[in-house]
């Protein structure tokens, strides 16, 4: 799927171009209950914030069929357009493809895929967090 959008990348990959680049914007895919209970992006240090839209609403976890235009217009309120650089972060990297490749269809020229996600795989003790993503890689983050 990685042909639908431009580029996989990794999460510190997306900070460094996240604080080098203007318009560059991050989208958080995962669901409510998951920005609530597992956390988020920080990013004030960079003076920014994370866009945040459900690529699959919970707890139906059906796609969300307006989910291009509110990122659409997410994006152009914060001052971006369709060449600007939108990331697309999931848990582990999955949905964010998905939503990724959406855009990419709609005309965004520059949507890419956190790859390892937010918390990434599990590791041999089953738990997330501790090997790829966002937040195993050190990035600011915060749990509510």
């Amino acid at each position: 799927m990685a042909d639908a959008y431009k580029a996989d990348v990794s999460a510190s990959d997306c900070w460094a171009r996240l604080n080098a680049t203007p318009n560059a914007y991050l989208v958080d895919v995962r669901t409510r209950p998951e920005w609530t209970f597992v956390g988020l992006p920080r990013m004030e240090q960079i003076g920014k914030a994370p866009i945040l839209a459900e690529w699959q609403v919970y707890p139906t976890m059906s796609i969300d069929p307006n989910f291009v235009s509110l990122v659409a217009e997410a994006v152009a309120k914060a001052g971006g357009d369709r060449e600007s650089e939108i990331y697309f972060l999931c848990r582990s990297g999955q949905r964010s493809m998905a939503a990724a490749a959406a855009m990419a269809a709609e005309g965004y020229e520059n949507c890419f895929n956190i790859a390892g996600g937010f918390e990434g795989p599990p590791d041999a003790k089953g738990q997330r967090g501790k090997e790829k993503g966002w937040k195993a890689e050190g990035l600011p983050w915060a749990q509510s």
